[in-house]
């Protein structure tokens, strides 16, 4: 366990000052942009910057992605099982996204307030502003923690398979959303069952039949993709090799 708490504080303590720089850049580069447009139009009146989450995304995305090659030969090195590896990397996932998560729902919620012109935020848009800025931590953290899963377990893939297996799957994959699925939802698929998957999906994101937003359902939904993403990360991790 004393081995699990040095690898966690590790984990934890090198991505911190990543996540201040990220932001550092994010909000210097609204401010250049500002400055621009205020220095060729006269007033900030057509500055505007809506979802701002959507650049943690792309940042927990490139962290899930960057989670496994370089720690995993380390830590490996170290002595360091691949379970403690792997529960090292959960732990590190939801330090950044419970961060990342907080400083989004503060940010969202401060723009939306004080900017004349309004701010939405994802959580905003999607639901709006009247419930509880815990609620708006904790959707954000789920889907912050799934899509740094989502990532990690591509990237665990490509290892084991290898790049041109996993490019080659990768091709499939693609061709079958993008060609295969239109086509069988627009024509194979009988209209009762599309629209039976469409309610799904819908009610998966806190929008149920009836106009009411419930979500409970979205933070369930999240946290079962996210053990189902994390599980198979696990299965696919225990065999991971040290490759050159």
């Amino acid at each position: 366990m004393k081995k699990l708490r040095t690898v966690v504080q590790y984990e934890c303590v090198t991505s911190f000052k990543y996540i201040w720089i990220f932001y550092a850049v994010v909000f210097a580069v609204i401010a250049v942009i500002s400055a621009i447009i205020f220095l060729v139009e006269g007033s900030l009146e057509l500055v505007g910057t809506n979802c701002l989450e959507v650049n943690s995304l792309v940042y927990v995305g490139i962290l899930g992605a960057l989670g496994f090659k370089e720690d995993f030969r380390m830590l490996i090195q170290n002595g360091f099982t691949r379970t403690y590896i792997f529960l090292a990397t959960l732990s590190l996932f939801g330090f950044v996204a419970g961060i990342l998560a907080l400083v989004d729902t503060i940010v969202g919620r401060g723009l939306h307030t004080l900017l004349p012109g309004g701010y939405d935020s994802v959580f905003g848009a999607l639901y709006g502003y009247q419930y509880s800025p815990v609620l708006n931590w904790l959707w954000l953290f789920l889907v912050y923690l799934t899509v740094c899963c989502l990532f990690y377990l591509a990237i665990l893939v490509i290892n084991r398979l290898g790049k041109v297996s996993s490019l080659t799957l990768g091709i499939v994959l693609a061709m079958v959303i993008v060609l295969v699925l239109p086509v069988v939802f627009r024509f194979l698929l009988p209209g009762r069952v599309t629209e039976q998957i469409r309610r799904f999906l819908m009610g998966a994101m806190g929008f149920p039949r009836g106009g009411e937003v419930n979500l409970l359902f979205p933070i369930l939904f999240f946290m079962a993709v996210f053990l189902l993403l994390g599980t198979a990360s696990y299965l696919v991790i225990r065999r991971a090799e040290l490759k050159a």
